[in-house]
């Protein structure tokens, strides 16, 4: 992993773990995937390794997790989905050539039709999203609850009722700012 760049935050579900690659997006944004090198690291973390990655595909790439972003959103508060984010993602998933091959120990893994090949890659996490957004898997798309992210989530709880797309981050920061504003209402409390 190369040094000097923010963390992944990863989950679950690929397509939106791809969009959080761009994280902060109604506040100091923070963008996970700077360069193309950075690309690289985060599909390899992914199961999705390829040996290299150039500009142009980094902008497809963020065109892509601009595009599932923008469709998770609407399908999350139930709005049409933007016909060009539609667009962008069926044109990504049918250009790839990956394949579903089954490892010794029973899991699914990625065979790209290359080692350089991105858009491959690019494939995989289209077809995701189109599995979430279509309503094929069982969840559903929510929006973070901290008003500085909103990123979009697949919700696996039992309850479908989660409010942030981390806890360990959009939750934990709520939570404290909850905390010190009960401080600075309650001084006593703390006592």
């Amino acid at each position: 992993m190369r040094t000097g760049f923010p963390d992944f935050r990863l989950g679950n579900v690929l397509a939106t773990s791809f969009t959080g690659t761009l994280s902060e997006r109604h506040g100091d944004a923070v963008e996970r995937i700077p360069t193309p090198h950075r690309l690289v690291d985060w599909l390899a973390v992914n199961g999705l390794a390829v040996d290299s990655c150039t500009t142009a595909q980094l902008e497809l790439a963020r065109e892509l997790r601009e595009s599932i972003h923008a469709a998770a959103t609407a399908a999350a508060i139930q709005d049409a989905l933007p016909a060009s984010a539609v667009q962008v993602i069926n044109d990504c998933s049918a250009q790839g050539r990956a394949a579903a091959i089954l490892t010794p120990e029973g899991k699914r893994r990625w065979r790209l039709s290359s080692a350089s090949c991105v858009e491959d890659a690019l494939s995989v996490i289209a077809a995701d999203a189109i599995s979430i957004i279509a309503g094929e898997r069982d969840g559903k798309l929510a929006l973070c609850a901290s008003p500085t992210c909103q990123a979009a989530f697949f919700d696996t709880s039992q309850s479908r009722t989660r409010k942030w797309c981390d806890m360990n981050t959009c939750g934990n920061r709520q939570k404290k700012a909850r905390f010190i504003a009960n401080q600075r209402k309650n001084p006593r409390s703390a006592e």
